[in-house]
């Protein structure tokens, strides 16, 4: 299972993104993401509990912050790792074009380019997935 935010066509709401980053644990998790690493590695690398560190790494990719991957391995022990799915996240107020005025908040993520490996290893998965 994949789970790349890149993909997706709509942002998250801005609240999901400014709770998940306003989180310390989370944004330690965000800043050892250097290349993509297992849930168990970031706990201790952090020194945060695995159970946070898993809530954390939910609420980080739910926010759009994190993509999610999985190694299948022969053996059936496959193992989860993630990393971080942006360049930079801005977010914005717009011009209260409504009929109230109001003005919303907007985010926008500046995403790394995908490399030609990544954009053929996504078709591969799916086509595997339509068959």
């Amino acid at each position: 299972m994949v789970r790349d935010p890149s993909r997706e066509e709509d942002p998250p709401p801005v609240g999901d993104v400014l709770d998940a980053l306003a989180d310390d644990a989370a944004r330690r998790i965000v800043s050892a993401l250097s290349e993509p690493k297992t849930a168990s590695d970031l706990s201790e690398e952090c020194d945060i509990p695995l159970s946070t560190t898993y809530r954390k790494l939910e609420l980080l990719t739910d926010a759009s912050l994190l993509t999610e991957s999985t190694d299948i391995r022969r053996d059936g022990q496959h193992t989860t790792r993630y990393s971080v799915s942006f360049e930079s996240v801005i977010v914005s107020i717009g011009d209260g074009d409504d009929d109230e005025g109001d003005r919303d908040f907007d985010v926008e993520f500046i995403r790394p380019e995908r490399s030609r490996d990544e954009r053929l290893a996504d078709l591969w998965s799916e086509l595997r997935e339509e068959t």
